[in-house]
């Protein structure tokens, strides 16, 4: 039997097939352009370490017509990994927000599913492609248990004083109004690895998971004590396109003086700003090329998304009264150089010191970039939410659900 670990977004579909007891994926996948004509698909076999990928461009009208494709490519004749839709057992989801009462992997049921659609304003450009995922998955796997492991399970562990928004209480008693943090299943992942690499339960550790998203997390004992994103994930740190954290009164002049609307106001912040609205650019790919060109615009903007960092190193490490790791993980994070550097640059009252050289080979797996005389490990551990879905959906099917 199989475990199937399913991401669905609003345009695009990751996957991984496991068999049941193994960590190690015998395929996996990305559907990407979801409603267009030129869909395309990225579909890899892993058979005795030797990777085989097939690339294909066709129309995918719908997330239905996506899964019907990767349930078609897991099948098929020549390339197959299952005899039939019967041998996958566990479908296991990701779900970016499940609010203040799904906060631990779940079996999905009727009233799951009612309750993660509860959650669309809260992450509009998130569950609803979830909940088109669980439903394609229902149709196409019908015997198998579908789980939602959620991003903000982890963040669950905050105290009150962490997640509470100073506002009148009944925003929070009556709307939920509170922070609930993203990249959970990231950053637990990426912790949990520190920690058994340090040899060191009780690590005070800061993980930093930088993508087209970003985030930060405060784990201490394995625990999250404080995260950067909020309520929704645009706030804390500048990412692709979120602004990150603002001041509200800038919402309310555009509002009051500019005449923008709710909806104008939320595709600025979330779709318009960050490094896009910085550069022009939102893959950092090509911000480091223009930085190296002495771009000013590209050299702000990375200046700013490394501050921004830096501070909540800082306010993290107080939070945690000590630091032993830093932790760098996701596309950013683990690939760019640049970012690491000017985030670890003057740095050393907290025992913060990179070494150049070593940031700057491309190496694979865990990396341990401190240079000689630094207190505080610093870290790259690529992320692997995939796997960390499907264990607990190992988990969970130990517990009998």
């Amino acid at each position: 039997m199989y475990i199937l670990v399913i991401n669905s977004g609003s345009s695009s579909i990751k996957y991984q097939l496991f068999l049941q007891h193994s960590d190690q994926p015998v395929c996996s996948g990305l559907i990407e352009r979801i409603g267009q004509d030129n869909g395309l698909i990225t579909h890899e076999i892993f058979r005795a370490d030797v990777a085989q990928t097939l690339k294909l461009e066709q129309s995918i009208k719908d997330h239905e017509t996506g899964m019907q494709a990767m349930a078609g490519l897991l099948t098929r004749e020549d390339i197959a990994m299952i005899d039939n839709a019967a041998q996958i057992g566990t479908i296991g989801h990701r779900v970016v927000h499940g609010g203040e009462t799904l906060t631990k992997p779940t079996v999905i049921t009727a009233e799951v599913k009612e309750k993660i659609m509860a959650l669309y304003a809260l992450a509009p450009l998130h569950n609803p492609g979830h909940i088109k995922g669980i439903e394609v998955a229902e149709k196409l796997f019908p015997a198998a248990t579908q789980i939602a492991v959620f991003d903000t399970a982890f963040h669950q562990t905050l105290p009150e004083r962490a997640f509470r928004y100073a506002i009148p209480d009944k925003f929070y008693l009556e709307d939920g109004i509170r922070v609930y943090g993203f990249h959970g299943i990231s950053h637990q992942y990426v912790a949990g690895a520190a920690i058994t690499w340090l040899k060191d339960p009780g690590a005070k550790l800061i993980t930093i998971h930088l993508g087209n998203g970003c985030s930060m997390a405060a784990v201490s004992g394995g625990r999250c004590i404080d995260t950067s994103m909020g309520l929704t994930p645009l706030d804390g740190l500048v990412m692709g396109t979120r602004s990150g954290a603002i001041d509200p009164s800038v919402l309310l002049y555009l509002q009051q003086q500019k005449g923008y609307t709710a909806e104008q106001l939320t595709g600025l912040l979330n779709k318009q700003s960050g490094m896009l609205g910085l550069t022009g650019y939102n893959d950092m790919r090509d911000i480091s090329r223009l930085y190296h060109e002495n771009d000013p615009a590209a050299k702000l903007a990375y200046e700013l998304y490394a501050y921004r960092i830096k501070k909540f190193i800082g306010a993290y490490t107080a939070a945690l009264n000590g630091l032993d790791a830093l932790v760098f993980t996701a596309g950013v994070g683990e690939n760019d150089a640049l970012t690491r550097e000017l985030v670890c640059r003057d740095m050393e009252f907290l025992g913060i010191n990179i070494d150049i050289a070593k940031n700057q080979l491309r190496e694979k797996g865990l990396r341990d970039l401190t240079a000689g005389g630094g207190r505080t490990r610093i870290l790259v551990i690529p992320t692997n939410e995939e796997l960390a879905i499907a264990r607990e959906c190992r988990r969970l099917g130990a517990e009998g659900h």
